[in-house]
């Protein structure tokens, strides 16, 4: 017999009368297997390709759903009310960590009814302001995560819908009066912004599809020549709905999230919202591995994108700048 057969015969051998001796301790250091919350404030369905990115950064830090983490999912279905019932649920689990988006509610719930289990937000609105984090640098609570800019974005999205539409002087702007914080820096930000382009703004609000319908019936009477539509979770979630009623209306609409445009809105300027839920993913795998989230700096999400759908463009009978067309990032045909 080799040396080395027999030593690793040997070795097998020592390891199994080992096992023999210490198999209650080798159980206990087993660990089970972790459980995270996912709390939302919208619908599965309107969820689907953020929680897939989420999936994503979570595999890339070592996790994968139904191998070695389970992940409980809490969807408010648009029920903003819901939301501290849900987190408080989630706390009773006792979660190792709750992920928490779709605007700034969730994060909020999650914050009041925890302040040890270590939550990662998504959220378009400054998390220091918001009282998540003492600083982006040094949050110092139970709390971190993604914040990806929509507000500062109004100004920018509203010169390329100009852009788009060079004729345009008036603008209709929606905004969700339900989300009373984001409503007001939305409308302030684009009156700004419209001042400084010599445009006419004028703002409808929503808190509902039948308040979107009928914010739409008044949008007709006034006849603007663009729809801007400000960032909120529940305008993301309504995207077709949007979309048909644009159309209908033969309004050219600006969006922030690419998703409207997949559902036929004409064009959408915002953060990437997949690599920013990749990177919440990444931050709750680090979490799960023992990092503090007060010591893990809020990320701030700089990959924006321009979306423009191209036969919306046409069924409208605007021309795209052939300019605008180069710098967009995707083109839908």
């Amino acid at each position: 017999m080799h040396s080395h057969q027999w030593k690793r015969r040997q070795f097998i051998t020592l390891l199994g009368g080992a096992a023999a001796t210490w198999p209650l301790a080798a159980r206990a250091q087993q660990p089970a297997t972790p459980v995270i919350g996912y709390l939302s404030a919208v619908t599965a369905d309107g969820d689907i390709e953020r929680v897939r990115a989420f999936r994503q950064g979570l595999k890339e830090a070592g996790y994968v759903e139904g191998e070695n983490l389970t992940i409980e999912y809490r969807w408010a279905d648009n029920q903003i009310d819901r939301l501290p019932a849900l987190a408080a649920d989630l706390v009773r689990r006792q979660v190792a960590v709750i992920v928490a988006t779709g605007g700034t509610l969730p994060p909020l719930a999650a914050k009041s009814a925890t302040a040890t289990i270590p939550i990662v937000f998504g959220v378009g609105d400054d998390p220091v302001r918001l009282g998540l984090v003492v600083s982006l640098a040094r949050p110092g609570g139970n709390a971190t995560g993604i914040n990806f800019f929509l507000g500062e974005l109004t100004a920018k999205r509203l010169e390329l819908l100009r852009e788009l539409v060079p004729a345009a002087a008036r603008v209709a702007l929606l905004v969700n009066s339900a989300n009373a914080a984001r409503a007001a820096s939305t409308t302030a930000d684009a009156n700004n912004a419209a001042r400084a382009m010599a445009l006419q703004l004028k703002t409808f609000t929503a808190s509902s599809s039948g308040e979107i319908h009928a914010a739409f019936e008044s949008l007709a009477r006034e006849r603007p020549d663009v729809l801007f539509v400000g960032s909120d979770p529940l305008f993301t979630n309504r995207r077709v709905q949007l979309a048909t009623l644009a159309a209908r209306h033969g309004l050219p609409a600006s969006f922030a999230s690419r998703d409207n445009v997949e559902a036929g809105g004409l064009m959408s300027y915002g953060t990437n919202l997949s690599d920013a839920f990749r990177q919440a993913g990444i931050y709750a795998g680090r979490i799960l591995k023992g990092e503090k989230p007060g010591d893990l700096p809020v990320v701030q999400s700089t990959k924006f994108e321009l979306v423009i759908n191209l036969s919306t463009a046409r069924t409208l009978g605007v021309d795209v700048p052939p300019m605008l067309l180069a710098r967009a990032d995707e083109v839908i045909e």
